[in-house]
């Protein structure tokens, strides 16, 4: 039984050195953008910060074994403590860091982002939000008015996206992947529908001075939404096409997307998953 039990420590210690090796080579980049904002890039999702004389506030805290490196550059962009967190949705990549955030800054989530994380019993008490909310919630902070905005029925059933309105930057959340094809998570409340039309919704805010901060990929535009856009609603026609022609999932896979948007596909979201997730999702 000793044996065993030493098995089972090492084959744990192995993998949280394993977790930790992924995450060492991370570097956290910081893009100053208008007011005190900024956007802050490393492994998962992209942050959103406001730095100024109230404090620090930031949308999204990537993975968990980088919470350290967050934490130092945000020391760079501003002495005050971190006061807010504001989670756009459940996901890992975007609460990671929740569980050492948590323990001296407020949470701020959708009510469905409490109730899926509080299913995971890994979890610690300071990884929760402790401020839910319906529809949004407003922070006076740093001389910018940041309005949270929830989007039901999208990438999950639980996200929210973040203005920063003197500053003219939106913050989209994973409602917004870069020049990929997007994660839509149909068994978290996602949508393929919703996910077009809350993307429509959010360009008709945007103008074309507007910074948007996707939830991954690169700084963007209204130029860039628009393409994404385009991709979505071809896609999207492309299969209920097929479907109502009576093509099967098989069919598609073997047909695969148009040739200008091979290039969309990624690690986690290829071509494969992508066509599965409209196919099932439509």
């Amino acid at each position: 039984m000793r044996s065993i039990w030493l098995g089972l420590l090492s084959i744990c210690f192995s993998y949280s050195a394993l977790a930790d090796d992924r995450f060492a080579d991370v570097e956290i980049e910081k893009t100053a953008l208008r007011n005190g904002v900024y956007m802050l890039t490393g492994s998962g999702g992209n942050i959103g910060a406001s730095a100024g004389t109230d404090g620090l506030l930031i949308v999204d805290d990537q993975y968990a074994p980088l919470a350290d490196k967050i934490s130092a550059v945000l020391k760079e962009l501003s002495p005050q403590p971190l006061k807010y967190v504001v989670n756009t949705h459940m996901h890992g990549d975007h609460t990671g860091g929740n569980a050492e955030f948590g323990k001296s800054a407020t949470i701020f989530a959708h009510h469905h982002v409490l109730e899926r994380l509080s299913q995971d019993d890994s979890l610690p008490r300071s990884a929760m939000p402790v401020v839910t909310y319906a529809d949004g919630v407003t922070f006076h902070f740093n001389d910018l008015t940041i309005e949270v905005q929830h989007y039901a029925k999208g990438h999950t059933d639980g996200d929210s996206v973040v203005w920063f309105k003197q500053a003219n930057v939106l913050h989209m959340g994973d409602l917004f992947f870069n020049g990929k094809f997007p994660f839509i998570d149909l068994k978290r409340g996602g949508s393929v529908m919703g996910y077009l039309n809350n993307v429509k919704a959010l360009y008709s805010q945007v103008n074309n001075e507007t910074q948007i901060i996707p939830g991954h990929g690169p700084l963007a535009d209204k130029a860039a939404l628009a393409v994404n856009i385009e991709m979505l609603e071809t896609h999207i026609s492309w299969v209920k096409t097929a479907k109502a022609e009576g093509k099967t999932l098989q069919q598609l896979l073997d047909e695969g997307v148009p040739e200008q948007w091979k290039s969309w596909s990624w690690r986690f979201i290829d071509e494969k998953r992508w066509i599965e997730t409209l196919f099932q999702g439509l």
